[in-house]
């Protein structure tokens, strides 16, 4: 069995960065602090090919996200769409959304109820160019691509006539109606019915297989990660602290933070066993110089107090943001590429 070889990605960031000003009350003056939502963030989205990236609320997930879809200006960084350098600091144009599209967390939210499923679908085709006699169509095509089956069942309902599930497959319906290589996929599934959560991750691992798109998928659940993706990237406090291809970093976890956020998974067998874990989960400490997870993390030494660790390779295409692997200095790497699914190689299921 050969490897599988690097190609170009779709698209990708490089040295991502986002801050935001707030203003602090005080009794006198109005102090500004700096919140460093994303730091330093570098990815590949390839075609054929799902990366997830895991991380409590605050960790930056969904700000680097919106950064991504253009929706967000980066405070510095680089985006490359297509081996073409996009100036973060340009307008969002209608060829880089036909190319790049969100889908949001809650559909309830992000689709208007007061227009048919026909609206919420026809006008993207018709501003991104579609003549009006196809729209309707593409749109129900479009229905048909998330298994929304027979489309004339859906296309001229409203929004609360759907449940949560058939609701987020429209979310995804409209944003396959312009054709992108790159769907971000901003915890699609955190607001739905347990049961058809898997419903969701299986179409859009089936939209990776079969129709090549690029996926970024972002989550919460550790666990729906290691079901659907081929890499898996943890973030915390905006920065990247561990990544891997595979299911290694679930099943092998080298990062204090990461082993946290599998340990606050629910053991059904000891239903007891969580109560420690809730308390020790719940403060969200952030460090201002040194390692951002020092404040929480049960390993952390005087280093990590004063230097910012680098990323050490602690296995195969599995890199750690840790002092803990500090031992082998020349272990130290930048981060590597992932790599393409091959052709014809089996696929989750």
């Amino acid at each position: 069995m050969s490897e599988p070889t690097l190609f170009p990605a779709q698209l990708s960031a490089r040295h991502l960065t986002r801050h935001f000003t707030t203003r602090v009350p005080g009794r006198f003056l109005t102090a500004k602090r700096v919140v460093r939502a994303v730091e330093d963030v570098s990815l590949d989205l390839f075609e054929g090919h799902v990366t997830a990236v895991v991380g409590e609320s605050g960790s930056g997930k969904s700000v680097l996200a919106r950064m991504l879809a253009r929706i967000v200006t980066p405070t510095s960084g680089e985006l490359v769409l297509e081996g073409t350098p996009i100036p973060v600091r340009s307008k969002r144009t209608l060829d880089y959304a036909a190319k790049v599209q969100l889908v949001l967390q809650d559909p309830y939210a992000s689709i208007n109820p007061v227009h048919r499923i026909r609206h919420s679908l026809e006008r993207p085709l018709l501003i991104h160019g579609a003549n009006n006699g196809e729209v309707e169509t593409l749109a129900k095509a479009a229905l048909s691509r998330v298994s929304l089956d027979p489309p004339e069942r859906f296309v001229d309902r409203y929004p609360h006539e759907l449940s949560g599930g058939q609701l987020q497959r429209v979310s995804i319906a409209r944003a396959l109606c312009v054709k992108p290589d790159v769907l971000l996929a901003d915890e699609p599934i955190s607001m739905l019915d347990v049961s058809v959560r898997l419903g969701i991750l299986n179409l859009l691992r089936g939209l990776c297989d079969d129709e090549r798109l690029a996926i970024l998928y972002i989550t919460h659940d550790i666990a729906s990660a290691r079901y659907i993706a081929d890499e898996t990237i943890v973030m915390y406090a905006g920065q990247i602290v561990e990544r891997s291809r595979g299911t290694a970093l679930v099943d092998d976890p080298t990062h204090p933070y990461t082993q946290l956020l599998i340990s606050s998974v629910p053991d059904p067998s000891d239903p007891t066993s969580q109560d420690s874990r809730r308390i020790e989960h719940a403060t969200f400490e952030v460090a201002q110089v040194g390692c951002r997870f020092a404040p929480r993390c049960p390993f952390a030494m005087d280093v990590c107090r004063t230097d910012d660790p680098p990323n050490f390779m602690v296995g195969e295409g599995h890199t750690s943001h840790c002092w803990l692997h500090a031992s082998e200095p020349e272990a130290a790497v930048e981060v590597a590429p992932p790599t393409r699914r091959r052709e014809g190689e089996p696929t989750k299921t």
